[in-house]
């Protein structure tokens, strides 16, 4: 029960202005996901940082960001949500100012880490504080809203992390998230209401799985990048540990065993793993292509990329409503199908490549296959539980979808053999670069043969609001919760 009965219109001025708040909370975690990317080239030749630093840079907010999102989930129920949304707004500001002032590689991945937290205290709050605060009436608008905008966001956030890289420096990418936080705050303490769930104080928090959980992701992805197997053995031995401490605390763990239960569930986060972890390595390793290789400027290389978003952005709400009629099993085997061909249309993209003709084909394919499958692969994780776990699965699957990119862009330099100043020479990164892109299709093709195989279901998944608007690329939206 909150403490704040959800009696917010739509059309009131409050209503406004608590869509205004969790746009802008979830925004400045969005646009780091996406604008970051673009800038590695210029951040290692800024700081002098090697092919591992790059990876760190992206991974440190994965990491942190994966193994504490369920976590900042419950401190919000517990603690207040507003309270923990603000802390992670303020907490995600301070950290994205120490990255633009980072004097090394060293400083800026600490710094990345420290952003992960707040991105994980933020993010379960933006939703929850809809679902929370507006009328039920006026909710799946409310959702649909943030939805939409969080869509422009991530359209925009390559074309605006390209802007900045080539125009004041790759460290606006992350010190604009300063005057964000500046307005979020005041707005969020003004005018959005504070909600807790008053059952929550009754139970303990699963910190020991939580810190099991992110060491396991933590090492596994050391001993990845720095190619050290005594890493990534402790990393699985923490998996391990994480896996037994869970089933031993049952119904109480951050993430009850119980919920596997569901078969469907069990296959969709499958089939999640290997979507993600192609898009992950997909979109580290694209950015660098066409800017290593083929000489696009940073802002180039951003809108470049824009039309699988824009793809998204349009019709995913079309594909959502396509899914609830013929079920999940259509769209999750054959989005996955196109996004592996759009990745093999890349290797057409090397020195002086006509954009029209060879990077254009390949990213109009991709992002069809991603608006395929994107909304009705959330909406079947939704679908997969009682609607009292819509919370907890949403959670779960976006932390699956998050550690498979953290670990795809740690594996495939390695796999590729990459070396650490490759992306130094147009010549070495291509030629890794298209040894990368057929193991991306191959993960894909083996998450669309995963889809066919296991999802035998022909009952429709039901609508969802966020499903079917959302047009993350880094990892499927958070449901707010329960109704």
């Amino acid at each position: 029960m909150s403490v704040a009965a959800p009696e917010v219109r739509m059309a009131s001025a409050r209503g406004r202005w608590i869509v205004l708040t969790t746009v802008l909370g979830s925004a400045m975690a969005l646009l780091d996901s996406t604008v970051v990317n673009v800038a590695l080239p210029h951040i290692g030749e800024d700081l002098g940082a090697d092919l591992a630093a790059l990876q760190w840079t992206v991974n440190a907010y994965m990491l942190t960001l994966a193994g504490l999102i369920l976590l900042g989930g419950s401190l919000g129920d517990r603690y207040g949500r507003r309270r923990i949304f603000v802390v992670g707004v303020v907490w995600f500001a301070l950290a994205s100012l120490l990255c633009g002032l980072a004097p090394n590689a060293g400083v800026l991945v600490a710094a990345r880490a420290l952003q992960g937290v707040g991105g994980a205290l933020l993010t379960p709050g933006s939703l929850a504080l809809i679902q929370a605060s507006f009328h039920p009436d006026d909710r799946a608008r409310a959702v649909g809203l943030w939805s939409g905008f969080g869509g422009v966001g991530a359209a925009v956030g390559p074309f605006v992390g390209g802007w900045l890289v080539d125009g004041p420096g790759w460290r606006w990418v992350f010190l604009l998230n300063v005057p964000l936080a500046a307005l979020c705050v005041p707005v969020a303490l003004r005018h959005v209401p504070e909600s807790r769930d008053e059952a929550a104080h009754g139970q303990r928090f699963d910190v020991l799985g939580a810190v099991l959980g992110a060491a396991a992701l933590g090492l596994v992805t050391y001993g990845l990048i720095d190619a050290l197997w005594w890493a990534g053995a402790a990393g699985l031995l923490a998996g391990a540990g994480f896996v037994a401490l869970e089933r031993r605390r049952g119904e109480r763990a951050m993430m009850p065993p119980s919920i596997f239960r569901s078969r469907l569930f069990t296959a969709v986060n499958v089939v999640t793993l290997c979507v993600y972890a192609a898009f992950g390595g997909f979109f580290f390793l694209a950015a660098l292509q066409l800017q290593v290789v083929s000489g696009y400027s940073a802002l180039a290389a951003g809108t470049a990329l824009l039309p699988t978003t824009v793809l998204m952005l349009l019709f995913s709400a079309k594909s959502g409503e396509l899914g609830e009629r013929i079920g999940p099993r259509v769209p999750l085997t054959v989005g996955p199908l196109l996004c592996a061909a759009g990745m093999l249309l890349m290797l057409r993209v090397g020195e002086a490549p006509s954009y029209v003709r060879d990077v254009l084909p390949a990213l109009a394919v991709l992002g069809l296959g991603m608006t395929v499958l994107v909304a009705p692969l959330t909406a079947t994780v939704l679908a997969s539980v009682d609607i009292a776990r819509a919370g907890l699965a949403s959670g779960i699957n976006n932390a699956a979808a998050r550690a498979a990119g953290l670990v795809a862009v740690a594996a495939l330099p390695l796999l590729t053999g990459m070396g650490p100043t490759a992306y130094l020479s147009p010549t070495e990164f291509d030629a890794t670069f298209d040894r990368a892109m057929p193991l991306c299709a191959g993960v894909l093709v083996l998450g669309a043969a995963l889809s066919w195989a296991t999802l035998r279901t022909s009952r429709p998944a039901p609508c969802h609001p966020t499903c079917k608007t959302h047009c993350s690329l880094t990892a499927p939206p958070l449901d707010p919760g329960t109704e």
